[in-house]
């Protein structure tokens, strides 16, 4: 059994993704970061940045912090999307998910999406980065199927970021490559179930 603890985000998102993917048993502990759950004494032992997710494996009393982390762990311990034979280039793209995509794009959420008006500044950085990000994206895209080759965590740990390309007013549309790797991992069933993190019936946006 692998608990889940996470709030409704695109790096909790990753993990229950996964988690379907590889068909492990497993539930979601709810962390209400609005209400400083992440702070609590108990939770800081297994993640010393106050941040989510962490899963706690019960099969061998083990927690993991950080969400490429777990990925990692998660792709290791089932022997599916983190194959030994193209390992090193699935860890740069993810590692540029966790360093670049990920930190970026969240930026532009907070300037964009829920500080609007406050940094005329922090608004057109943050935009004209998220610019290029879907711009980088979409022409490697172009060159292969998916980000690493075959589907790995690196895709995983990208998909639903991208997934809130409402917030982003970037136009996914307007990037080819991008809406067909989006719209091909948004038919697959395991992201269609891991997305909907809280069962509450949450759709993923179409482009």
């Amino acid at each position: 059994m692998i608990e889940l603890l996470t709030a409704n985000t695109p790096n909790g998102k990753k993990i229950s993704i996964m988690l379907e993917e590889i068909k492990f048993e497993y539930k979601v502990t709810k962390i209400n970061i609005l209400k400083g759950a992440q702070f609590d004494p108990k939770f800081r032992e297994i993640s010393p940045f106050s941040k989510i997710p962490v899963i706690i494996d019960h099969d061998n009393k083990t927690s993991v912090f950080e969400s490429g982390a777990i990925l990692i762990y998660l792709g290791e311990k089932s022997g599916k999307f983190y194959p030994e034979k193209n390992k090193g280039l699935i860890i740069q793209w993810l590692m540029g998910q966790m360093a670049y995509v990920g930190p970026m794009l969240g930026q532009h959420h907070q300037f964009h999406h829920y500080n609007p008006g406050k940094s005329n500044w922090g608004e057109e950085r943050y935009f004209k980065i998220a610019k290029t990000i879907y711009k980088d994206l979409d022409e490697r895209l172009g060159k292969s199927k998916f980000l690493a080759g075959d589907y790995s965590i690196a895709d995983i740990a990208t998909f639903p970021w991208i997934a809130r390309h409402e917030w982003h007013d970037v136009g996914l549309k307007k990037f080819k490559h991008l809406t067909r790797w989006y719209n091909e991992i948004s038919s697959r069933e395991a992201v269609i179930k891991g997305f909907d993190l809280l069962n509450r019936e949450e759709k993923i946006p179409k482009p």
